[in-house]
């Protein structure tokens, strides 16, 4: 309940810390930043409109341009928040005289000017997709080498559309795939965009084999919904159970937003024996908790998602203090990791600091 309070608060908070700081800097008319802080609150409370639900009654392009919008402002928030610190710390140490922050055209300018650049080069890096190239070698029986595509947070709806998934379809398929695995969050949180829009169609262009095991946000949009989207689009979703192919075990682990998941141990215990001929155990996993599990479990591989390393700076930083291991490539033992910050993203279309990616891996038995 109380970080529930504090996540409500810390925005508001935020919030009126910059229209006050927004107010005393602009030099314009008493009217005119009455203008400029309304829009920005307004702007802000749109995200309200996104979580609970309001917009999937609106029209398909009024509902993006409110979740844009909305989502867009606490990134926004966030940067103006940190220069305004800054600015201010300045002042108490006498650093940064007190008129640059009081009805100061220069500082208005620079500081938009700015901010519209650092979201720019945000927007446009967002569109540029990393291909992450990873090779595994073993000496576990393989039928023959594999090339995999594998991704995490597509988070498809109201922001990013069919058209974008267009775009990753034909990036998937210039690879010549084997399989397809995704790690969870396909669905960023309605519904509603991915059946207006006939995104399972998209998803069929895909030629080869896809495997996904449930992200939160399926079930933030409705998991039965998202069973029943996932078997339209021709997906085999592995919900705690596991899919043997070419010799390798592709094991889904329902997210752990459902309480009732089974535990690794278990999982594993239901796999086959590596003396069927069955050679290396990748495990699909959304949330890269508890690490130590898939060690004991002697997986080879977990691919894992839902951190989007923060999405920007300085939340990475954070993220890297919340888990393990929040992004890349990490070891523990004999099992490998890759935590990816995701081909899509949630809320807005910026990437500062942190990169948009996919990961080609190749697996080869040792000769």
């Amino acid at each position: 309940m109380m970080w529930m309070i504090l996540f409500l608060l810390l925005p508001l908070a935020g919030l009126a810390y910059v229209g006050w700081h927004v107010w005393t800097l602009v030099p314009l008319s008493a009217v005119w930043r009455t203008v400029i802080v309304g829009v920005g609150v307004l702007s802000f409370c749109m995200i309200f409109l996104n979580f609970t639900r309001v917009i999937d009654r609106m029209p398909l392009w009024l509902g993006r341009l409110v979740y844009d919008i909305g989502n867009s402002s606490i990134f926004i928030l966030l940067y103006l928040v940190m220069i305004f610190l800054v600015l201010d710390i300045g002042r108490l140490v006498h650093l940064v005289p007190k008129a640059w922050l009081c009805q100061n055209f220069y500082t208005t300018v620079v500081l938009t000017l700015g901010m519209f650049a650092l979201f720019l080069y945000g927007n446009i890096h967002y569109y540029n997709k990393v291909r992450v190239e990873m090779a595994l070698t073993t000496d576990k029986p393989l039928a023959k080498p594999l090339t995999l595509v594998m991704m995490s947070d597509l988070h498809l709806g109201y922001h990013n559309t069919r058209k974008e998934l267009h775009r990753w379809v034909d990036m998937i398929n210039s690879e010549h795939p084997d399989y397809v695995l995704i790690a969870g969050d396909i669905i960023d949180m309605s519904m509603r965009p991915l059946l207006e829009e006939n995104m399972a169609e998209e998803f069929r262009r895909i030629e080869a084999p896809i495997y996904a095991c449930l992200g939160n946000h399926e079930y933030y949009s409705g998991e039965p919904q998202a069973q029943q989207f996932y078997r339209d689009a021709g997906i085999h979703l592995l919900r705690d159970t596991f899919a043997i192919v070419d010799g390798l075990c592709i094991i889904g682990r329902d997210d752990r937003t459902n309480p009732h998941r089974k535990s690794m141990g278990k999982l594993v215990s239901e796999l086959p024996h590596p003396s069927e001929g069955v050679g290396v155990r990748l495990l699909l996993d959304h949330q890269p908790y508890h690490l130590e599990q898939a060690e004991r479990a002697g997986i080879d591989l977990q691919f894992s998602g839902h951190t989007h390393y923060g999405q920007v700076w300085p939340i990475s930083w954070i993220e890297d203090g919340m888990y393990e291991c929040a992004f890349g490539e990490h070891q523990r033992g004999s099992t490998r990791y890759y935590v990816s910050s995701g081909i899509g993203i949630w809320g807005a279309k910026f990437r500062i600091g942190t990169r948009s990616e996919y990961i080609v891996m190749k697996i080869n038995q040792n000769q």
